[in-house]
């Protein structure tokens, strides 16, 4: 399966990370993916920090378990990045998307010296101001 993707997600419970993982598994499989969408569950309650997990690939995808080594993690949640090691396994080659209002310098200092690609988006402001709506 050369060309399988893994994607890793962080957030806390109640803020979407297994929901989006289950969205962009069904956008995945829409265009004719083979597709995982998982979330690991532990002791979840409203604000602990959760796991979810994606595999995506043009061919049928054999492997049933976490994702040591993922291509890609996004971090639903800044607050994470000093509690969970959120850049665990990470591929130097993949990247690194989180939802914050830190600059590339900022965020650096909290990510164990990963030297992949680190992008950041402001996902709060841009809910704000299109959906008038805050998402905690």
């Amino acid at each position: 399966m050369s060309n399988l993707i893994e994607i890793r997600w962080h957030g806390r419970g109640g803020q979407g990370a297994k929901t989006a993982s289950l969205l962009l598994a069904d956008a995945a499989f829409n265009t004719g993916k083979y597709i995982q969408g998982f979330p690991e569950y532990g002791p979840e309650r409203m604000g602990a920090p959760i796991t979810a997990y994606n595999r995506i690939s043009d061919d049928p995808i054999t492997v049933h378990s976490n994702i040591y080594n993922p291509d890609y993690v996004v971090v639903v949640d800044d607050s994470l990045l000093d509690c969970v090691d959120v850049t665990a396994g990470l591929k130097d080659t993949g990247a690194i998307v989180i939802n914050t209002t830190m600059d590339g310098e900022e965020l650096k200092k909290h990510l164990k010296g990963y030297t992949g690609e680190i992008y950041s988006i402001n996902a709060r402001k841009i809910s704000e101001e299109t959906l008038r709506k805050i998402f905690s």
